[in-house]
């Protein structure tokens, strides 16, 4: 199965290129899985040192005595 593309080898030749991809059902679900578990864990992470990283930034009070 050719979708009639060529590509040009090393000597200056073109060959046809064949591209075969196939995503069945479980690798989807393996991709979307993947992207899902890993915003989970971006927002875990940010849960846990969210003090910490406001803390930083926040200014002192300062004593006008």
């Amino acid at each position: 199965m050719s979708d009639g593309s060529t590509e040009e080898d090393g000597e200056g030749k073109e060959r046809s290129v064949d591209h075969l991809a196939y995503l069945d059902a479980g690798s989807g679900s393996l991709i979307v899985q993947a992207v899902v578990g890993g915003v989970a864990g971006v927002a875990v992470a940010a849960k846990l040192y969210w003090r910490r990283l406001v803390d930083r930034f926040r200014r002192q009070p300062t004593d006008q005595n």
